[in-house]
């Protein structure tokens, strides 16, 4: 089972709040957008929650349940 992606991404003035591709939310406020990204996240793993700058760039990311694809070593 593949990891689901969300995402907090810059929206104009605003974020947005995304699994995969598919937008979830809107917040004012980046904080409240990675709130709720992280309960969501948390509730459904294997995920990942990837934390975007406003520049698009990425800030942090979080991993929540077990990896589906451990490497070998």
């Amino acid at each position: 089972m593949a990891r689901t992606r969300y995402r907090v991404v810059p929206n104009g003035s605003r974020w947005q709040l995304r699994r995969e591709e598919e937008r979830l939310s809107d917040h004012n406020y980046k904080y409240l957008a990675v709130d709720e990204g992280q309960r969501i996240a948390r509730a459904n793993p294997p995920s990942q929650l990837i934390i975007h700058n406003a520049d698009g760039t990425i800030e942090k990311e979080y991993t929540y349940g077990d990896d589906p694809y451990p490497p070998k070593g």
